[in-house]
């Protein structure tokens, strides 16, 4: 069972930047496939981006592609940087992890991931 938890969240202006970071209990490698999703208020959880750890592949939400960036540490956690910040990317964000590789016709599904954290609180205000 992998735990992931999140952190990095928190309240930034509009054009601002945050860095969001999962960790996991045991160290995911192999064919992890490694996602973050997010949710508003009254709304599904969407899919930001993505990564397969085995071939380093990333995927992105159209909303979010050329602002977000999606990456590992050499400590083993996924990160999410956030750049040029806007008022609709607040939400609740969430870190996923599923150990096998996703690919581009169901790594944006979130009923594809087996594990998830409790999420961390994104406010982007005006």
């Amino acid at each position: 069972q992998v735990q992931l938890v999140e952190s990095g969240g928190g309240l930034v202006q509009a054009g601002g930047s945050l860095r969001l970071s999962c960790a996991a209990s045991e160290r995911t490698f192999g064919s992890y496939t490694m996602a973050w999703f997010r949710q508003a208020p009254g709304e599904e959880r969407d899919f930001v981006a993505a990564l397969r750890w085995s071939y380093g592949t990333t995927y992105y939400a159209d909303s979010v592609k050329g602002r977000f960036t999606i990456s590992r540490d050499n400590a083993g956690n996924t990160l999410l940087q956030m750049n040029s910040l806007k008022l609709e990317d607040t939400a609740l964000y969430f870190c996923a992890a599923e150990p096998r590789d996703l690919y581009w016709f169901n790594v944006r599904g979130r009923n594809e991931y087996h594990y998830w954290g409790q999420g961390t609180q994104v406010t982007v205000s005006s």
